[in-house]
């Protein structure tokens, strides 16, 4: 659970850059958005990962 507490983190800490870019149009904010979600897209592939590999290990023991 603490790797989708990170997720959230991650999501809440974007909120005011999507705000400052979506309604007042801030640039330097939707570059912060653009690099927190590819900083999430790379999360959620470490954790695909992991419940992949912990999957095939309990259904391989």
């Amino acid at each position: 659970m603490a790797r989708f507490d990170e997720v959230k983190n991650l999501v809440m800490s974007l909120e005011g850059d999507f705000e400052k870019f979506y309604e007042k149009n801030n640039q330097a904010a939707g570059t912060r958005v653009r690099k927190g979600m590819q900083d999430l897209k790379t999360l959620a592939q470490e954790i695909r990962s992991e419940v992949q590999n912990a999957k095939n290990s309990d259904g391989a023991a």
